[in-house]
């Protein structure tokens, strides 16, 4: 007993004394200091004035000193007059395994800083910053306990600062947010102090090369995270509000989501980062075996090139014989699902506006489901659903569950849904009968497209979301949330003004896609459906580009997008597309600058086969890869589909050469890359 008692004490001992070392008192403030593992990133949070944090890089500064706190509209508000009161250190270094993902295994090593601040007053005095300090950066987030004064919350502002030094000498790479559309921007390259109000992942290169992303991780009921400027440098979080100007309402006890800061040396750094995955919960599915990755083909594209209409007619695209031609397509060349859009009720007419109209189980009259789904089975490939809301999600809400019960009953797995609508213009209809316009990113947003997920999960269905609130890694929590949209996609390409520049996807892997999957829809062919040349509507791109966009893209499902008939017309070069996979074991990116270029390598699931894709901007140039990550005690056959020597994307995209080397791990390989080109490589194991 007396040996178990004195370790008691000695623990509690240690405790008391890692507290004491880390706080320090400079007049009447105080601040503690918390450090990720490798010893790099420092967090400091202090009292001073008011709670606030700052961030250090290898010793030099990240964010500057920057508030902490929030107000409430019928309550005192978290900010001046706080002080630290007490702090509890944690230490983390797991690992967990994903059912599907860029890698199986994610290692989750971080040291944890639980801040909780008081003031003297009586109600609403104390208030909890959770701090985690990863290697590859850092995550906050609010979390807010039930006390005297403070049970129903309306917060009316978020005082959360980012500030940097010297904004006039930082580049960032930003959308806007809070417009007439929801992500699907353009990204801007500007200066920092040149920013007004931003959509995160919002990414910038300090003057002293350190590479900066800030977003937030586990968006849970709570309004999503927009960044704007106070004044140069001062970037502040901006709440989107609900339609009568409140941003959160909820009640204690509450956590806020995760504020990130993601922190690496170079631009590749921010490639290879698992901190947003690891703010996430763990999975609350169970038994998520039912959520397939795959590739699929789809009645989309004809549409966007109008060669067919969504609505009914004599081109109408979602028909019973083009659905089954589509589906041997897929069966043939090895594709699990064809995606149907505009095969139900309300697509005829201004669609766009028909939200109050559309009827998610009722087919037109050129459209079988049952019968698609019976062939579909026979030939060993799902029917993959599609709703489009146009964004009235009041009409969504009371037909979902008997939506999904239909896709249920016919045997599908996967479904697409839409929100289109202006930014700010989503429709919902209040207890009152009253109509209201919602963001897409907006508090109550958030729960509608959760809800989605949550029911679909009831009928082992994974959701595909477009138009979408932002990705902040809640596919960890909710692994049927498989894919998303979030940026701009293929579409643009066809009829966007203007279409996506070449630089656009060497952007998107530094900014949108630091926040998880996207459904970029690649893999176009015919790349002068409207002629070639720099002005028209046309994918800005090479062909093998499009190839490559597979691997540096991530998406556990990805589509084949173009038409059947222009991958019968290149064969070779759809080999690629079929031999890609979507899953994989672990994923690598090997060399990139934002906005100029980027390279993955990832190797398959549970297999030995490598992928590696590279992607240039506008510019060609000559990329050297070391083959080092390859298994050093297995050769390989490298089957490269790459631009060819004249190609280039204005005049020239088709020019491509496929060949094959034996290769290994002491390798290298130097692959030129034409304008808007890329480079895709199968190392195919071959003992």
């Amino acid at each position: 007993m007396k040996t178990s008692f004195k370790q008691g004490v000695f623990h509690q001992l240690l405790f008391c004394t890692l507290l004491i070392i880390n706080i320090s008192t400079t007049a009447n403030a105080e601040s503690v200091k918390l450090s990720s593992p490798n010893g790099k990133i420092t967090v400091t949070i202090s009292d001073e004035g008011s709670p606030n944090y700052a961030i250090n890089f290898k010793n030099k500064t990240v964010i500057a000193s920057s508030k902490l706190g929030m107000a409430f509209k019928n309550a005192p508000g978290f900010g001046d007059g706080f002080k630290i009161s007490t702090i509890e250190k944690n230490t983390t270094n797991s690992q967990w395994e994903q059912p599907w993902g860029e890698r199986k295994i994610v290692t989750d090593h971080h040291n944890e800083l639980l801040v909780n601040f008081k003031h003297t007053r009586e109600n609403a005095n104390n208030f909890t910053v959770r701090f985690r300090a990863f290697d590859d950066g850092v995550g906050f987030r609010y979390e807010v306990a039930k006390q005297k004064g403070l049970n129903k919350v309306e917060i009316i502002d978020e005082f959360t600062e980012f500030t940097i030094e010297k904004p006039n000498k930082a580049t960032a790479w930003w959308i806007p947010a809070r417009g007439w559309n929801r992500y699907e921007y353009i990204y801007n390259t500007s200066d920092i102090e040149s920013i007004d109000r931003a959509h995160t992942p919002f990414t910038f290169k300090l003057d002293n090369d350190t590479h900066v992303s800030i977003h937030e991780a586990a968006l849970v009921d709570y309004a999503a995270m927009t960044i704007n400027q106070q004044r140069p440098g001062k970037l502040k979080a901006d709440l989107t509000p609900w339609s009568d100007g409140i941003l959160v309402k909820t009640h204690t006890n509450f956590k806020s989501p995760w504020r990130t800061i993601q922190i690496s040396h170079d631009a590749v750094g921010l490639l290879n980062s698992d901190l947003i995955l690891n703010l996430n919960d763990p999975n609350k599915l169970g038994d998520v075996s039912w959520v397939e990755p795959g590739k699929y083909v789809g009645i989309w594209w004809g549409m966007h090139i109008k060669a067919n209409t969504w609505g009914s007619g004599p081109t109408h695209g979602a028909t019973t014989s083009e659905t089954k031609r589509y589906m041997d397509f897929a069966a043939e060349h090895g594709f699990s699902g064809v995606l149907v859009e505009g095969w139900n009720i309300g697509w005829d007419g201004d669609w766009f506006h028909n939200g109050d109209v559309f009827n998610f189980t009722q087919p037109y009259d050129d459209f079988n489901i049952a019968a698609i789904s019976q062939y579909g089975l026979k030939k060993g490939v799902r029917l993959i659903g599609h709703h489009e809301t146009s964004g009235n999600v009041t009409n969504y809400q009371n037909q979902m569950e008997d939506a999904y019960d239909l896709y249920e009953k016919h045997g599908v797995h996967q479904v697409k849904t839409g929100y289109v609508a202006d930014g700010g213009d989503i429709k919902r209809i209040d207890e009152n009968g009253i109509i209201r316009k919602e963001w897409h990113d907006s508090q109550y947003m958030v729960g509608q497209y959760l809800l989605s997920v949550t029911e679909a999960a009831k009928r082992k269905i994974s959701i595909n979301t477009h138009e979408p609130i932002k990705d902040t890694g809640l596919r960890r929590t909710y692994p049927n949330w498989i894919s998303r949209e979030g940026a701009r996609g293929q579409e643009f390409n066809a009829w966007g003004t203007p279409p996506n520049p070449p630089e656009h996807t060497t952007i998107l892997p530094y900014t949108r896609m630091l926040s998880g999957p996207m459904d970029f829809t690649p893999g176009i062919f015919d790349l002068g459906f409207n002629g070639l040349g720099a002005k028209t509507n046309r994918p800005q791109t090479t062909l093998a580009k499009q190839l490559a966009l597979y691997v540096v893209l991530y998406s556990p499902i990805q589509m084949a997008a173009d038409l059947p008939k222009n991958y019968q017309a290149n064969l070779p070069a759809f080999q690629f597309i079929k031999d890609v996979p979507t899953d994989w074991q672990q994923s690598k990116a090997i060399a990139g600058e934002i906005g100029d270029y980027v390279a993955f390598a990832r190797q398959e699931r549970d297999g030995k086969d490598w992928f590696l894709g590279a992607l240039t901007d506008e510019n060609a140039r000559e990329l050297t890869f070391s083959l080092d990550f390859l298994d050093p005690h297995t050769n390989y056959q490298a089957q490269i589909y790459r631009d060819g020597d004249k190609a280039e994307w204005i005049n020239n995209p088709y020019e491509m050469i496929i060949e094959n080397k034996r290769v290994t791990t002491n390798d290298k390989l130097s692959i030129k890359l034409a304008t808007s080109g890329g480079v895709a490589i199968r190392f195919k194991a071959l003992n």
